[in-house]
């Protein structure tokens, strides 16, 4: 961002640090009446795309949840960014970061810590505090989630989510009910979450509480999406081939990428066509947008494939940021929360004509299980009752070994009562499969100010400008008198009453010269601005002056909303 741009966002209240009162925390930004208008009109143009046309519900989920929740999910356990504390003052980096900042390594966060380390003792990385050697230190997991008590005294433990899927994934048992088992259906939901990073930079690029909006779409095995809609979109893909070999990304429709398996999903190829034209639409400029494929020491262990769609927020230099990741994650999520909660996640999906199937269960002798495992007999049902779905096998050896809560533990086979057995049935429980397209907002809202900002010349003046689509412009037209007297303007703020009455977002704006209220106006993204004068008092005519041309023409009252609608 240069610094022309950065200047304009913080005088005109686009967003700015917060609490600088009291010296300001670094990763928290509040926007400004600006910017909160146009954050605003991002997450509802992005509601009519991802939930309205595409049919989906939308939930509003807390953002505190406990534990439990993220113990299923994984995040307690491997929720990190890794760590390094200079030993000579103290202050604590983000290790891979300084890899990042000191050598050409571009995505060093997938390295483990013990490659962390040795970089930095290759490259003799200081910190960037005290200048101090780092060579030596040991780089430490340090989990992202903030920590807090539910309720008082001896509180139940939980944290501020770092995402908003777990809201979504949850509540499915209900869900599936609302949309009446009838699959595929997708669930929205956009709303702030919360990571603890350790060294936020990059103004809203990186962040400690930023809002997301996300959309899990449910589908049963098999069921693909039909995309003749999106398939003549051009999208510009970095695949992992692409990134190894150090070429540029390559141009192609949704359908040629799945013709010529670059993506490997139907459902992810289609919503990247859908963001494609969506980003569009907002004001993303589709030759600073790409989407770069995961590596393989990247992806999830349960994505399948993942692609990041990455605009280019540099000045001089290109500079690729996230901003929305689109996953094919498997039945993971619904899975582990089938087997740490008390709901059953899973759905009953019926054959075509009925089947025969070769049933697997367990009868568990409770005369043993109970008096032999105590508190721990459930835990360790649950466990056998996952093998049989998944390793049916050991239950033919004469002791199974399980790990419940960290201890490992033999059981006699015997004691388990497996059984196998054919049976004739209309349909079977499955787990449904998750796509996620998982969208940032301040970094989609910040990416469209860089795209859109230009400087030009106007009657021999430099003009700063944002070229803000009309759909997200905190403004969509203004109204001003040229002089606040003689009538003129009673008769603005008529006009302004009428265009608010007819659903258009309208500022008034009466004073300094009508130079400086165009500037004014350019500046903030405003597409159109009318200025009511003398004449209209005469022949009810306004001026209409177009944003990005600068062009003025006369257009009756009666006419203007219907005009400003075309």
């Amino acid at each position: 961002m240069n610094s022309e741009l950065r200047q304009l966002i913080k005088r005109r209240g686009f967003y700015f640090l917060s609490q600088e009162s009291y010296g300001g925390s670094a990763g928290f930004y509040t926007y400004g009446p600006e910017g909160a208008s146009l954050k605003a009109n991002i997450e509802d143009a992005w509601r009519r795309q991802f939930k309205q046309k595409e049919s989906n519900m939308e939930i509003d989920s807390p953002t505190i949840m406990k534990e439990a929740v993220f113990d299923a999910s994984g995040h307690t356990e491997t929720f990190d960014d890794m760590i390094i504390e200079c030993g000579k003052c103290g202050e604590q980096h983000r290790a891979d970061h300084l890899v990042e900042d000191n050598t050409e390594i571009d995505e060093a966060e997938a390295f483990a810590a013990e490659k962390i380390e040795e970089i930095i003792e290759d490259e003799n990385i200081q910190c960037p505090s005290c200048g101090a050697s780092l060579s030596g230190i040991k780089v430490n997991d340090f989990n992202l989630m903030f920590e807090t008590s539910i309720g008082p005294g001896d509180a139940e433990r939980g944290f501020l989510r770092p995402e908003t899927a777990q809201g979504i994934f949850v509540e499915f048992p209900r869900l599936k009910e609302y949309a009446r088992n009838d699959f595929p259906f997708g669930v929205v939901q956009i709303g702030r979450s919360y990571r603890n990073e350790i060294s936020p930079r990059g103004g809203l690029s990186r962040v400690r509480e930023f809002t997301q909006a996300e959309l899990e779409n449910f589908i049963l095995p098999g069921q693909d999406p039909d995309i003749s809609d999106v398939e003549d979109v051009e999208l510009r893909l970095y695949s992992r081939k692409l990134q190894d070999e150090g070429a540029e990304p390559a141009e192609m429709t949704v359908k040629e990428s799945l013709e010529k398996d670059v993506v490997a999903s139907e459902w992810v190829a289609y919503y990247l066509g859908v963001a494609q034209r969506w980003y569009e639409r907002i004001g993303v400029d589709p030759e600073r947008l790409r989407f770069r494929q995961h590596q393989e020491d990247e992806l999830s262990h349960y994505a399948s494939d993942c692609w990041d769609a990455e605009t280019d927020v540099g000045h001089e230099e290109k500079d690729w940021l996230e901003i929305t990741g689109f996953a094919f994650r498997g039945c993971h999520d619904v899975k582990q929360h089938h087997n740490h909660s008390n709901e059953d996640y899973r759905v009953f999906r019926e054959y075509d004509e009925p089947k025969e199937i070769e049933v697997k269960d367990i009868s568990p002798d409770m005369s043993y299980f109970g008096p032999e495992f105590g508190d721990q007999a459930g835990k360790v049902i649950e466990k056998l009752e996952e093998l049989v779905e998944d390793s049916p096998e050991v239950f033919e050896q004469e002791t199974i070994e399980i790990e419940v809560s960290g201890e490992e533990i033999e059981v006699p086979s015997e004691k388990a009562g497996f059984s196998q057995r054919t049976e004739e049935k209309d349909g079977e429980k499955v787990f449904p499969q998750v796509v996620e397209p998982s969208f940032g907002v301040d970094r989609i809202f910040y990416s469209i100010l860089v795209h859109s900002f230009e400087q030009d010349e106007v009657d021999g003046e430099e003009r700063n400008v944002l070229r803000l689509e009309r759909e997200v412009a905190p403004v969509e037209v203004a109204v001003m008198p040229l002089m606040d007297k003689d009538g003129l303007g009673e008769k603005a703020e008529e006009i302004r009453d009428e265009l608010q009455e007819a659903g258009f977002r309208v500022d008034y704006d009466d004073s300094g010269s009508i130079g400086r209220r165009y500037r004014r106006q350019d500046e903030v993204g405003t597409p159109y601005c009318v200025t009511v004068d003398y004449e209209t008092l005469e022949d009810e005519d306004v001026t209409l002056r177009d944003r990005d041309s600068t062009e003025q023409q006369r257009v009756e009252i009666g006419s203007l909303a219907e005009k400003l609608g075309e």
